[in-house]
């Protein structure tokens, strides 16, 4: 078991284990219980309460299963012309392979899956608040040592690599340290501010820790994903929308929209209200969306709309990384960042190689949480089992200093409020991030690169006063909304040519010879690299 020493209420919590998962969703529940499974000592700390936090938590969510065989052959197929062959079809083997012994594995613990018309399994949907509470029991029942409300705000590191992390309390306000001699990365991605349906606290925490650790970052260009969502909520659930008929303002029916409904219903948006209407519904299939998803349908239900006969306003919701590709490169199926002792798992690594340059929402992503959880723990626990000996004898020191000083008074810098609403201004316009040009990214990393030089500067002052805790958190959490604004900016502005959820207006064609990845690392100064090229200077 973890050992965990409490000084006092007031004073640090020192904790030291083999490995330290950070991040209580699917994929830090499952890393968790495959490095315990090894042996292994295992922490596992959340910002919110483990169960309920994360974008898997409120709702149900589909499933990517298909058996070895002829079958998953064809999916590799299907994903390798979707994606334009830019899968890595051995890659999308692999996770669809974890995937469906994962899931068949939890049908032989008894959770409750549906089931199909035979009375079997039906093993691609999980509802999100059952499944999560699920793992939740068995990660505690296996000896994980959960901490809920202990968010952490960097990694510890030295000559050998990352050995832990730090963060606070949120219930008392006190600081925790964390030892560990393997660390995996699970904190979800950036939803740059948008607070749709368990998306209020990812901001990119573990992107800004990992390249504050030296990781690099991959298809940070591809976080233009939107959502059709009814107007007025923070529903960001698809699946209702397959039976949906559009209308445009003047109330004539935009037609069949095809697999890509977003970029209609943007364009349409560019004229004025857009609306929707459930009518392509048979009783029977009314009846499976309102259990399936009951709490999609919540806000039909306040507002009077019976949304199967009724016209009801849409928008579109910028989903950032969270169903983006984008994240931290991973340099094996081992889900290894590069550096010694890191190891990263979920959305907040990139999905690339899964899904391209298209969206992971929904099925490709929720099977990828459990295949890299499972990844990710098994090659921390191996490498932790190695470590053990040296883990005691080892003082890691803070890797993260930006954003780690107090808030002052007398700064005349923006506030970290003022420093999200201009993100925000930025990354979710349909204008200047579903559809981007040249002009209109280089005015965005203009004005995003003056406000982080306010972050750099303000970081460099002497620090005469400690921070309260609430108060690096919020700072914390900018600085990665910022970073992560930065990153997607920067790449979107060297990938010129339309791919996937990357539209370019100015340069609107699919180009073959375009780079098939691009990279980017950095904090002051961002870098990027084609394909593994030079390093050379954004902008």
């Amino acid at each position: 078991m973890a050992r965990v020493k409490l000084i006092r209420q007031t004073d640090t919590l020192e904790l030291v284990a083999d490995v330290l998962v950070i991040g209580g969703g699917p994929a830090g529940v499952w890393a968790a219980l495959t490095a315990r499974a090894a042996g292994c000592e295992v922490i596992l700390v959340d910002k919110g309460f483990c169960g309920t936090s994360g974008a898997t938590a409120p709702s149900n969510t589909e499933t990517w299963i298909t058996p070895p065989g002829t079958a998953r052959q064809a999916a590799i197929d299907r994903q390798m012309v979707k994606t334009r062959g830019l899968c890595d079809p051995g890659h999308v083997d692999d996770v669809l392979d974890r995937a469906y012994a994962a899931l068949n594995r939890l049908a032989a613990l008894s959770y409750p899956f549906p089931t199909d018309s035979s009375g079997h399994p039906y093993l691609g949907n999980l509802r999100g608040p059952d499944y999560m509470r699920f793992m939740r029991r068995r990660a505690i029942g296996a000896g994980v040592q959960v901490f809920d409300h202990h968010p952490a705000v960097c990694l510890l590191g030295d000559e050998d690599g990352v050995g832990g992390a730090q963060g606070f309390d949120r219930q008392f306000g006190t600081p925790w340290t964390a030892r560990a001699s393997t660390v995996v990365l699970a904190s979800g991605g950036c939803a740059f501010g948008e607070r749709f349906i368990g998306s209020t606290g990812l901001t990119g925490d573990g992107l800004l820790m990992a390249v504050e650790a030296g990781a690099v970052l991959s298809g940070m260009e591809m976080s233009s994903q939107y959502a059709v969502t009814p107007a007025g909520t923070s529903l960001n659930k698809g699946m209702p929308f397959r039976f949906a008929t559009f209308f445009d303002a003047n109330g004539d029916d935009l037609g069949e929209l095809g697999d890509d409904r977003q970029v209609a219903v943007a364009s349409a948006m560019l004229k004025g209200p857009v609306f929707a209407r459930l009518d392509k519904t048979s009783q029977s299939e009314r009846d499976m969306l309102r259990r399936g998803q009951p709490n999609c349908f919540l806000p039909y239900d306040r507002l009077g709309i019976d949304p199967f006969r009724e016209k009801f306003e849409i928008t579109l919701r910028c989903e950032g990384t969270v169903r983006g590709a984008g994240g931290i490169l991973l340099s094996s199926k081992h889900c290894d960042t590069g550096i010694p002792g890191l190891y990263a798992a979920g959305d907040v690594a990139s999905r690339q190689d899964l899904v391209g340059a298209i969206t992971g929402g929904g099925g490709p992503n929720s099977s990828w949480a459990i295949a890299s959880g499972i990844m990710a723990g098994n090659a921390a626990g191996d490498d932790a089992e190695r470590k053990r000996p040296l883990r005691d004898r080892r003082s890691p020191a803070p890797l993260g200093t930006i954003a780690m000083q107090p808030e002052r008074q007398a700064s005349s810098g923006p506030t970290p409020s003022e420093i999200v609403t201009a993100v925000r201004a930025h990354m979710l316009p349909l204008e200047s991030n579903f559809y981007r040009t040249e002009q209109g990214l280089r005015r965005s990393g203009s004005a995003l690169d003056d406000l982080w030089s306010n972050i750099a500067q303000d970081n460099r002052r002497p620090n005469r006063s400690s921070a309260a805790p609430p108060e690096i958190m919020k700072r914390r959490e900018t600085a990665a909304l910022l970073a992560c604004a930065r990153w997607a900016v920067s790449s979107a502005l060297v990938r010129r040519e339309t791919r996937g959820m990357h539209r370019r207006t100015d340069f609107s064609e699919f180009q073959k010879d375009g780079p098939r990845r691009l990279y980017a690392k950095g904090l002051d100064t961002i870098e990027l690299s084609r394909d593994g090229q030079a390093w050379s200077t954004a902008r």
